[in-house]
């Protein structure tokens, strides 16, 4: 395992986590966008779990490497919906966010 993974990987999975503490605790920067792009508040314990879940997932790859395949494309995976979320919502200013935490996941994900 290279350090440049071993990196890359827990700094996604802080984001990761960071995401959904802040989705779960309901903070008004993470809810009152998701209010305006109209997705569902049922989703959004689901959501925060499916983020938590991912978080968790790169920890164990670093043990169990499918279980951080998984975990690291699981990510890509949501982030880049979100991205698609945001852009059906127009909200155009806001495509970053979803992106930079894309971003260590997928790295992540090529560093294996």
């Amino acid at each position: 395992m290279s350090t440049a993974y071993l990196v890359v990987t827990v700094l996604a999975a802080l984001m990761a986590g960071f995401s959904a503490w802040a989705l779960h605790s309901r903070q008004e920067w993470v809810v009152g966008p998701l209010t305006e792009y109209g997705v569902p508040r049922p989703w959004w314990p689901w959501l925060a779990a499916a983020k938590a879940a991912g978080a968790l997932g790169l920890l164990a790859g670093l043990a169990v490497r499918p279980a951080g395949i998984a975990a690291a494309a699981g990510l890509a995976l949501y982030f880049a919906g979100a991205a698609v979320t945001v852009l059906r919502a127009r909200s155009y200013a806001h495509v970053p966010f979803p992106l930079v935490y894309a971003a260590p996941a997928v790295a992540s994900l090529a560093l294996l």
